[in-house]
């Protein structure tokens, strides 16, 4: 018999978690320009631990429509391109719908949305992977992501992260890049209850 296996969809996501989200910066980066790409015009950040323990992104963009929801959180699963071919006009910020996977199979993650013609809202919650639930519930228009415990089933990644205070400056770093080319956007960065970047 053979040493080569086929890897359960599982450890791909971890690992393709550790090839796109480096540190709780990472998730912030990739949410954040989910969010431009939604069309969002105000994006509040909230974080806590350095956004170890606690990343919360609201924004007022398109949403998700509910049929949408739970397979944004496959790989490969994006709404920017449909063909090869999209790849040389591509305008989006973000297209190879590995964000949200490598994210999830990292954490967990609560995803609120709801686009503008829907009366109601849904909420999906993924831990490691895995949805656990999904659900009707009232909310403003927009998309609201909140991940929590992140790398908690990745301990060596997680061993590599430095300390809260460390972590938020790269989040805030980050931040304030995407902020500088993006001035029509109103974008908020709140740290453990203090607003660090309001735009």
């Amino acid at each position: 018999m053979g040493n080569i296996v086929l890897l359960d969809d599982l450890t791909i996501n971890k690992i393709a978690a550790g090839e796109v989200i480096e540190r709780p910066a990472s998730v912030v980066k990739e949410l954040v320009e989910n969010s431009i790409d939604a069309g969002a015009t105000n994006i509040s950040i909230e974080t806590r631990n350095g956004g170890i323990s606690y990343i919360r992104i609201t924004d007022n963009g398109k949403g998700f429509m509910p049929d949408d929801m739970e397979i944004a959180f496959e790989r490969h699963a994006t709404s920017k391109i449909r063909k090869a071919e999209d790849l040389e006009t591509v305008k989006s910020m973000g297209f190879r719908g590995e964000a949200l996977a490598s994210i999830a199979a990292i954490s967990r993650v609560e995803l609120t949305s709801k686009t503008e013609e829907s009366s109601i809202g849904y909420k999906i919650i993924v831990e490691g992977g895995k949805i656990i639930s999904k659900e009707e519930i009232g909310c403003p228009k927009g998309t609201t992501i909140t991940v929590e415990n992140l790398f908690f089933n990745t301990p060596v990644r997680y061993k590599f992260l430095k300390k809260d205070f460390t972590e938020a400056g790269y989040i805030e770093d980050a931040v304030t890049r995407i902020a500088l080319v993006n001035p029509h956007i109103g974008i908020k960065l709140i740290n453990s209850g203090k607003t660090i970047i309001r735009d």
